[in-house]
């Protein structure tokens, strides 16, 4: 699914997306004047909720400036001219009214995400971006961004991101022939072997579409393949036609490997060359135009991993950090003194997961844990027993007992087909479901 992104997330992350931001200007937050009459603009009404006018200049000037950044870039013979803003706010408008449509939904099914799950993410986000958790709010204001306004946008969206599953993936079953269909399409396909950049085009048709629906649709998407015949650019008729939610990345789906393509032109991508376009192509969800931009020939997966095992302790409201500290550094010396590891973690660690393991955490590959936890993981020597590691869940004691650089094409192989089949049918199922939504939502266009 595709979502609008603020732009100090661009600022900050390049084309990294983990996480998208809403502006800060939310709906549940607006001030009432003395005459109970609102103070800003509203651009439309959402159900129980609007789209502020501040909100749709905002996320409307980044893209906009996104855009015709995105234009500087290429080769002079290669730009092309924007799409009247008109047409560029009318899809921010509806970017901006499908997503509070949702937030709505999440709200009342109960959707919550938990500081902790909140910070694993912004940790991801921090890391990729060179930094710790604890450096993020000094990085954020380098760039204007206040800390509690990025937590609480981070959160709805990992809030959307649930919903989705909850609403789509989850609901999507995978049989035991799929699976095995997939491994061995994956074995015997050389295409499954490629990954494919792709974009496309959509022109939607409601669920109970008539056939004079059905007809206008057709002669939309035939005039659109005409203008793309005639060599006009595909991500600008895209941002200017396309009714998908990819609309304003271009049309952008990113990079697929070929068992992970939309069911729908799976088999048109794989026989097309970078650059070339479908005719258009339909389904029950209405009538498509893809484009294949990149394709790339795929490499054998090594990872290095390690095999680690610890003791965790937390603080409590009887032993503080410094009282934890030290009781690790005395149970270190314990274990250096001759104490088994796996029977000491057995009898005092708080982490459940391993603690009945002797502390063992088996194989980790990078991201597998915490950055603080990671880094130190990293530079302690095979064998050694590490000095107390202060980390977001507490104080860790480690030990690496291997190193190792590891194969995982198979496994990855396997693991992404059960995930990729139901990703596969999600991408046409996901398209369908916001339209549901928006059709059965209330909203007045203010514009």
């Amino acid at each position: 699914m595709s979502t609008y992104r603020h732009p100090t997330l661009f600022t900050l992350c390049g084309a990294m997306l983990a996480i998208s931001l809403a502006p800060a200007a939310r709906a549940q937050d607006r001030e009432l004047g003395a005459g109970g009459v609102l103070l800003e603009g509203v651009a439309a009404v959402v159900d129980e909720g609007l789209v502020l006018e501040s909100e749709l200049t905002e996320r409307l000037a980044f893209v906009l400036q996104n855009l015709e950044q995105q234009q500087a870039a290429l080769p002079p013979e290669e730009r092309r001219p924007l799409p009247p803003v008109s047409i560029i706010e009318q899809q921010v408008l509806e970017q901006l009214v499908v997503r509070e449509i949702q937030v709505q939904r999440a709200d009342r099914v109960g959707i919550t995400v938990s500081d902790d799950l909140l910070n694993e993410a912004l940790s991801r986000v921090a890391q990729n971006l060179g930094y710790t958790l604890e450096e993020l709010p000094a990085v954020l204001a380098a760039q204007n961004i206040d800390y509690t306004t990025y937590r609480d946008d981070s959160r709805r969206d990992l809030i959307l991101e649930q919903l989705e599953q909850r609403d789509v993936v989850s609901r999507i079953a995978v049989t035991p022939r799929e699976f095995e269909q997939c491994l061995a399409d994956t074995d015997e396909n050389a295409a499954n072997e490629f990954d494919y950049n792709i974009s496309h085009i959509l022109i939607g048709i409601p669920a109970n579409a008539t056939q004079l629906d059905v007809e206008v649709a057709k002669r939309r998407i035939d005039e659109i393949h005409a203008r793309l015949v005639a060599g006009e650019d595909f991500a600008r008729v895209a941002i200017a036609t396309s009714q998908a939610q990819t609309a304003l990345e271009g049309g952008s789906l990113g990079w697929r490997k070929g068992s992970q393509l939309p069911t729908l032109f799976a088999d048109i991508v794989i026989r097309m060359k970078a650059g070339d376009y479908s005719e258009p192509i339909q389904n029950s969800g209405g009538f498509q135009i893809v484009k294949l931009n990149e394709m790339r020939g795929a490499e054998r997966k090594m990872v290095d991993q390690l095999h680690v095992r610890h003791i965790l302790l937390r603080p409590n409201e009887i032993l503080d950090e410094a009282a934890v500290m030290q009781k690790m550094l005395g149970i270190r010396d314990q274990i250096l003194g001759g104490d088994d590891f796996a029977t000491v973690a057995r009898a005092v660690s708080e982490d459940p997961a391993s603690a009945t393991d002797g502390g063992d955490l088996d194989w980790l590959s990078p991201g597998d844990t915490v950055p603080e936890f990671e880094q130190a993981l990293a530079q302690l020597p095979l064998g050694e027993i590490s000095q107390p590691i202060k980390s977001r869940f507490g104080w860790h004691l480690a030990q690496v007992l291997e190193r190792r650089s590891h194969d995982t094409t198979d496994e990855t192989k396997r693991q992404e087909c059960a995930r990729q089949i139901r990703a596969t049918k999600a991408e046409e199922e996901r398209e369908l479901w916001l339209r549901r939504l928006r059709a059965q939502a209330f909203v007045d266009i203010r514009q």
